[in-house]
């Protein structure tokens, strides 16, 4: 075995460098159609999972993503097939584009359909099945590349059947009777026993299922225009750190508009990065960091990435009515859970550590401020 040197990097008197934004990204529709179409004329692999990731050109291995901690696959069933039973230690979200399917995670069966979106939390065994007369195409969003660059995604091919339900808590957790805790009586710093570091409380993970149908009953479409125009698919098991899955919120934003497009202005900004899908509409322009990206109705965007102002413009040339709706995938949690989620709202305001400190009031979407009466 060859012997390791450590190296000492002298950082005296250094700078601190300040972050690495990678250029904001539109994957055109007709690119996502044609690799579909890609995939759907290859032989059925022995897994049954006809794939391809969506990867950014900054991207580099171990880790390669459509955002530096984002990856999205692209995933292809043709009628009638279904993949092999797997789990894994990322967290997914996924988002149905085409066809019908199911999904089913740890014995439960989640019934897709256009537009449909579930969670696949952790360790979960799943598979899908096509039960429709077309392909059955989903955009899935993970944090694979965050623990690839760990070197810790653990990945499980065809798991015991065994574990295919896991088995949930039957009763409130409570330390066990030998562990112990010591306050030092400083101000709050405290010592636990090792028991602490390998039995904790369990916060149940479930996949849940936000349906389309019901989601658009909640946002600003004809008739109901007074509905809020942007809102959280929210998983309970995320608790404070709002999210859809641990690592990711996926946001629906859309409704029927008949406004013309808002003039240009300052953006906002925040740590986490943000992954657009156009899946309805007419199009639209983004601004990131002063420059202008325009994207159509089915294209997939690195909308925001980490620290970048932007802002997103989109409404009806001509004042007719139109239905809009995109899906926003954003690892905002993630950054919670580490402490790490700064978030500016006005380019002239100050920086907020979410979760950390009072955050940004009086707002109801990006930029949108409530008008006090």
């Amino acid at each position: 075995m060859t012997e390791l040197t450590p190296q000492f990097l002298d950082r005296s008197g250094a700078q601190p460098s300040g972050p690495e934004i990678w250029p904001a990204l539109v994957v055109p529709r007709a690119s996502i159609e044609r690799e579909i179409e890609r995939l759907a004329d290859l032989d059925r692999p022995d897994n049954g999972r006809r794939a391809s990731a969506v990867v950014h050109p900054y991207a580099k291995a171990p880790g390669l993503g459509l955002a530096p901690g984002t990856d999205v696959t692209i995933n292809v069933l043709k009628p009638g097939e279904e993949s092999a039973p797997i789990r894994r230690n990322s967290n997914q979200l996924e988002m149905c584009v085409r066809g019908t399917g199911v999904v089913e995670v740890s014995g439960e069966q989640i019934r897709l359909e256009k537009w449909d979106v579930c969670n696949i939390p952790s360790m979960q065994v799943y598979r899908h099945r096509n039960t429709g007369d077309d392909l059955f195409v989903c955009f899935t969003y993970s944090n694979a590349p965050v623990l690839e660059k760990l070197g810790v995604h653990y990945v499980e091919e065809d798991p015991d059947p065994s574990i295919i339900r896991r088995p949930r808590p039957t009763e409130p957790w409570k330390p066990q009777e030998s562990a112990f805790e010591v306050d030092l009586e400083t101000g709050g710093a405290k010592m636990r026993s090792y028991e602490y570091l390998v039995d904790i409380d369990v916060v149940e993970s479930k996949a849940l299922h936000w349906p389309w149908a019901k989601v658009r009953e909640n946002l600003p479409f004809a008739p109901r225009t007074n509905n809020r125009g942007i809102m959280l698919l929210y998983n309970p098991a995320t608790e404070r750190r709002n999210g859809t899955t641990h690592s990711f919120f996926a946001t629906m934003s859309g409704g029927t508009r008949s406004n013309r497009p808002p003039e240009v202005k300052r953006g906002h900004r925040h740590s986490s990065s943000s992954i657009n899908y156009y899946f309805l509409g007419n199009g639209g322009k983004s601004v990131v960091d002063g420059q202008t990206y325009e994207w159509g109705v089915g294209d997939l965007m690195l909308s925001a990435p980490g620290w970048s102002e932007h802002a997103h413009y989109m409404g009806s040339p001509d004042g007719s009515p139109v239905d809009q709706g995109t899906l926003t995938v954003q690892d905002h949690p993630m950054h919670i859970a580490i402490e790490s989620l700064i978030w500016q709202e006005e380019m002239d305001g100050r920086i907020h550590a979410l979760g950390s400190e009072a955050g940004v009031k009086n707002y109801i979407g990006p930029r949108r401020k409530i008008v006090q009466p």
